[in-house]
């Protein structure tokens, strides 16, 4: 499997995974020789992974106060040195993102698993996934936009966090709700799939108290119909990321309004595909929420 593990970058991966810009980077290498790019024939320059390690390591030290030209003085094993230093002192979320990309990039479980035990010695789940995962996974949507990991590394880090999103939410779901007013259907729209945040809050709800219906990814709007006929006083959830498309999303939105919503329901929206809602136009059924902090305050 090593050798599929992508091992050279060129300097927009290299900007997209540090959050520092391509310019910025020259710079940094042309003056201070923080790195050792690989040259091609055609003279384009591509890293490797040690210089993608020490890239994340020297922006770390740079956000805590070291500058460029301290850094510049160390080895790159000094570098890491004082980054672990760092965060054994102090509860660093850029490191802990950082090796949440590395451990995505090189699928590295052990990686992961370690990173996310650490975090949870000192932190709630809830805590975790507010401060680190909620970040991570917008950061992991901008990588596979911009082509900067495959659909393999987004899927086998998803697929971890599942995992631990599972094993929370079963330890608050076999608990009885203490709250009746509404139960709450949470669903992907047909061909939609990433359901990541649609989980959390799915826990979430539980937490507060509240029955769900997790339906999850790819559900129809005829399959929201039978929900009517087992409960009343119901708020179905949906997370748009790519779908119902840019031009498809008003019809989607007129058909929930007249073919599953009455006076005893409404639905709540979230996701990246609700910029493309007009807002100023929805009935007081329908609700857009910007994030999932936003929708959570409201429970």
């Amino acid at each position: 499997m090593i050798n599929n593990i992508k091992s050279v970058f060129s300097i927009k991966d290299l900007e997209n995974l540090s959050g520092i810009k391509a310019h910025t980077i020259r710079i940094w290498e042309k003056r201070y020789n923080i790195l050792d790019p690989i040259r091609t024939e055609t003279n384009i320059r591509t890293y490797d992974l040690a210089s993608l390690q020490k890239l994340l390591n020297v922006v770390l030290l740079n956000s805590y106060g070291y500058k460029i030209s301290r850094i510049a003085e160390l080895t790159s094993d000094k570098i890491a040195l004082v980054v672990r230093e760092i965060i054994s002192d102090k509860n660093s979320n850029n490191h802990v993102l950082n090796a949440f990309k590395m451990a995505m990039i090189n699928f590295d479980q052990a990686l992961f698993f370690n990173t996310y035990n650490n975090l949870l010695s000192e932190k709630t789940f809830r805590e975790v996934f507010y401060e680190v995962i909620i970040p991570l996974m917008s950061e992991i949507g901008l990588l596979w936009q911009s082509g900067t990991i495959s659909p393999a590394q987004e899927h086998f880090i998803s697929y971890l966090i599942k995992q631990k999103l599972l094993i929370n939410t079963e330890k608050v779901q076999i608990l009885e709700p203490t709250r009746s007013d509404k139960v709450f259907v949470l669903y992907l729209p047909e061909n939609e799939i990433h359901e990541l945040g649609l989980m959390y809050l799915n826990y979430e709800i539980l937490l507060n108290g509240y029955k769900t219906i997790y339906l999850g990814e790819s559900v129809p709007i005829d399959s929201l119909k039978d929900m009517k006929k087992y409960f009343d006083n119901i708020v179905y959830i949906s997370y748009m990321t790519v779908k119902p498309e840019k031009d498809d999303i008003d019809d989607y939105l007129k058909e929930i309004n007249s073919e599953i919503l009455d006076a005893n329901s409404q639905i709540w929206f979230l996701g990246r595909m609700t910029e493309f809602i007009d807002t100023t136009k929805l009935p007081q059924s329908i609700s857009v929420f910007n994030s999932i902090t936003d929708l959570a305050s409201k429970l």
